[in-house]
């Protein structure tokens, strides 16, 4: 197996152009079609990051977005151990290629958000757009007579030295010195998609309170949270936290919900670690406070207005029935008689 490749090593060495180095290192660069990362040059050779910081650098790069490239995930997925892994993600975070933050979910739950940036010093220059100037517009052109142009020569073919293979790297780096598409480049302003720590932090919502804070509330209350670690042993609260959560709790129980409802929501679906418990309970406490239940007559649905029906009457004259507010004459009477004999 070796030789095979060997010998395709050394007839690719021959056919590279220009002179050779006599002594380093001599690429071979062959272009990828599929399958390649782009890493530049101030990761690959950045002199502050040990090897193994460059190669998990390089590998987190090359994952999809979305993979989980925690402490544990890169260790079921590479061969290196945890500790060694651990300490390539600090330098990474050190030197500002990898952020890690607590985000809270709207459900309640804190997970850990990875940012990766393959150029962190481009994040502390802030890019505009830049203005291009316009050109004048072309004045409408003649067309000129088109005259028949003389066929060019054929080119000679060239000499079987000339032709040398395009040369591309086996790698899936590529540097800065291999040749590139020029791409059109973006000129959008960039946005920070994390804000930075320095940012403002909207305040946060006081505790619920009850209207009044009876012995039952307190005793239904603080019997609640105290046997929450019989049902999520990471809930294990202190009596000082237990005293400050109370009023939260009695809050709920005013709003008639029920015990079963209340432990559902504190202990579902804690987040792993769960390192501080009564800020957790705060928060779902304060966020998940369900509304004061409507009043049953409120339930009912609106009484229709009823309509008004005119009662019927007996005509004076013919005896007829007629509708009209008040006893009379019909129409009938009324135009016959006139209107003397039907005031009458």
């Amino acid at each position: 197996m070796d030789t095979p490749q060997n010998t395709a090593l050394m007839r690719a060495l021959t056919e590279l152009p220009g002179p050779l180095p006599a002594r380093g290192v001599i690429h071979i660069a062959i272009r990828h079609t599929d399958r390649f990362t782009v890493v530049g040059n101030d990761l690959a050779q950045h002199t502050g990051l040990s090897t193994v910081a460059v190669g998990f650098a390089v590998r987190i790069q090359s994952l999809p977005q979305g993979t989980e490239i925690g402490i544990k995930a890169l260790a079921a997925r590479f061969p290196e151990g945890e500790k060694l892994i651990a300490a390539a993600l600090r330098e990474l975070e050190a030197h500002g290629y990898l952020q890690r933050a607590r985000t809270r979910l709207p459900n309640g739950r804190i997970v850990t958000r990875t940012v990766f940036c393959n150029q962190p010093a481009a994040l502390l220059r802030p890019r505009f757009a830049a203005a291009r100037p316009q050109r004048p517009p072309a004045a409408p052109q003649i067309p000129a007579p088109q005259i028949p142009e003389p066929e060019p020569p054929a080119p000679e073919p060239p000499a079987p030295e000339a032709a040398a293979p395009q040369a591309p790297v086996p790698t899936d780096v590529q540097h800065d010195h291999a040749p590139r598409d020029h791409a059109p480049q973006d000129h959008t302003p960039f946005v920070p998609l994390v804000p930075p720590p320095t940012a403002p932090k909207p305040p946060r919502p006081p505790l619920p309170h009850p209207r009044e804070l009876t012995t039952e509330l307190d005793r239904a209350a603080t019997a609640l949270l105290s046997d929450l670690r019989r049902h999520a042993h990471q809930l294990v609260l202190s009596e000082n936290d237990i005293r400050q959560l109370v009023p939260a709790v009695a809050a709920w129980f005013e709003r008639e919900a029920h015990p079963d409802t209340i432990r559902h929501t504190l202990t579902n679906d804690l987040p792993q670690p769960l390192r501080h418990p009564a800020k957790l309970l705060k928060h779902r406490l304060t966020v998940l406070l369900p509304p004061p239940l409507p009043d049953p007559h409120g339930l009912a649905a609106p009484a229709r207005p009823r309509a008004v029906v005119t009662p019927f009457q007996t005509c004076d004259g013919c005896e007829r029935a007629f509708r009209a507010p008040t006893p009379g004459h019909c129409r009938d009477c009324r135009v016959q008689h006139g209107p003397t004999q039907a005031a009458a």
